[in-house]
């Protein structure tokens, strides 16, 4: 049987790999695009919108709605790479735990 010392330790290194990983997760880029990458979105690691591009094709005053959407799509495609790319990573690290319902701060 494993002491409560060394459960303690093991949790406070993994709990230290964790934000360690968020960090570096914070500084990485992904981008999501939509309309065939008509519109293009970049986003950090904390789902920030860092860039946004727009094909000037788009650019024309009775399509801004159709604009709005394809931003909403792109930015929607982004987030969910980010968060596909965050769980494998911390996946990567628990080696596959299952942490139950452990949120991360982020």
């Amino acid at each position: 049987m494993m002491n409560i010392q060394g459960i303690m330790k093991q949790a406070q290194a993994m709990q230290k790999r964790m934000e360690e990983e968020q960090a570096k997760l914070a500084q990485e880029e992904v981008e999501g695009s939509s309309g065939g990458g008509l519109v293009k979105v970049v986003l950090n690691g904390k789902f920030e919108m860092k860039n946004l591009k727009i094909d000037p094709s788009l650019v024309d005053k009775d399509e801004t709605e159709v604009l709005e959407d394809l931003i909403v799509a792109a930015y929607n495609d982004a987030k969910n790479k980010a968060d596909t790319k965050m769980q494998e990573s911390m996946s990567a690290m628990t080696g596959g735990l299952n942490l139950g319902g452990l949120k991360l701060p982020f």
